[in-house]
C-alpha cells in the first residue's frame, strides 16, 4: 500500500464521514449524520481544489452546520417521525383485519386473541368466547380492541 495515499486530504476526509454516518447508526438524535455530510463535502472539496488546512475545517464546520440547519428538521420529518408511522402506517397493518380468539372475554376484562400468530391482548364491548373470529377495530400500545363477527 502507498504511504502516500493516507496523506491525501481528500481520502481523510472521506474516511471521517464514513466514521461519522456509521456513528449515526449507533447514536441517538440524528445529528451525527450532518457531520458526515459535511466531512463529504469538505472531501469534495478537496478533490476539486486544494485548499489548506485551516480552509478545509471552515468548510466541514460551515457545511455541517448548515445542512444541519438547513435539512435536519425535514428529513427527521420525512423517514422519523413517530406520529405518522403510530397513526398511520402501523395503525392500518391491524384494523380492519381477522383475529381468532384464545380466552374469553367481554366487556371490563382483557383476552388474548392470535393475529398473524402472535398472541395478544385484546379488549372487546362485547362477549366474545374462545375460537371466535374477530375483527380489529384499534390498537391503544400492545392491545387490541376488537369485536365479534356476527
Amino acid at each position: 500500500m502507498d504511504p502516500e495515499i493516507l496523506t491525501k486530504p481528500e481520502l481523510i476526509w472521506f474516511i471521517i464521514g464514513l466514521i461519522f454516518l456509521i456513528l449515526e447508526l449507533i447514536l441517538p438524535g440524528f445529528v451525527v449524520f450532518f457531520f458526515g455530510v459535511g466531512a463529504w463535502i469538505t472531501s469534495l472539496v478537496c478533490l476539486i481544489a486544494e485548499p489548506g488546512t485551516n480552509l478545509q475545517i471552515v468548510i466541514f464546520a460551515a457545511s455541517s452546520i448548515i445542512t444541519l440547519v438547513a435539512f435536519r428538521n425535514l428529513l427527521k420529518k420525512k423517514f422519523f417521525d413517530s406520529k405518522e408511522m403510530n397513526s398511520g402506517m402501523l395503525e392500518d397493518e391491524f384494523t380492519g383485519r381477522q383475529a381468532t380468539a384464545i380466552t374469553s372475554f367481554g366487556k371490563g376484562t382483557k383476552g388474548k386473541v392470535e393475529f398473524k400468530g402472535t398472541s395478544w391482548s385484546a379488549s372487546s364491548e362485547n362477549e366474545v368466547t374462545a375460537g371466535d373470529t374477530v375483527i380489529i377495530i384499534g390498537k391503544d400500545s400492545i392491545n387490541l380492541n376488537v369485536e365479534p363477527i356476527k
